[in-house]
């Protein structure tokens, strides 16, 4: 299996910066997709931004220009660079790899990491 290994959330002040770090550790011939998700208390599950293996980026439009992704397929990382946050980016973020092993297709989520902004 794939796991995933999350860094980075904590409290931030608005306007302020955090960076999370996911690393998928495992035998993987490939990723196709990496990225972030996000669910705010009391809200739906978002999409927050995503790279994949070619460089290609999504982004939710509450978080364009603030937020950067990118990755090191090298190591199998996936950052996400957080500037100017605002106390609606409050969430907990989760960590989502898909590409595959040897063996078959995966897609593996971290356990999720808070991320809390204060006025």
């Amino acid at each position: 299996q794939v796991r995933l290994g999350e860094s980075g959330g904590g409290v931030a002040q608005a306007g302020g910066s955090l960076r999370l770090s996911c690393a998928a550790s495992g035998i993987i011939f490939g990723i196709n997709v990496m990225g972030w998700y996000r669910q705010a208390p009391g809200k739906q599950r978002e999409l927050a931004a995503v790279i994949t293996s070619g460089g290609s980026t999504n982004y939710a439009d509450s978080v364009k220009g603030r937020f950067t992704v990118s990755r090191d397929n090298a190591k199998n990382t996936v950052t996400l660079q957080m500037n100017s946050l605002k106390p609606e980016d409050t969430a907990v973020y989760y960590c989502n790899v898909r590409g595959r092993t040897i063996a078959r297709e995966f897609d593996s989520w971290g356990q999720g990491t808070q991320v809390t902004v204060s006025s």
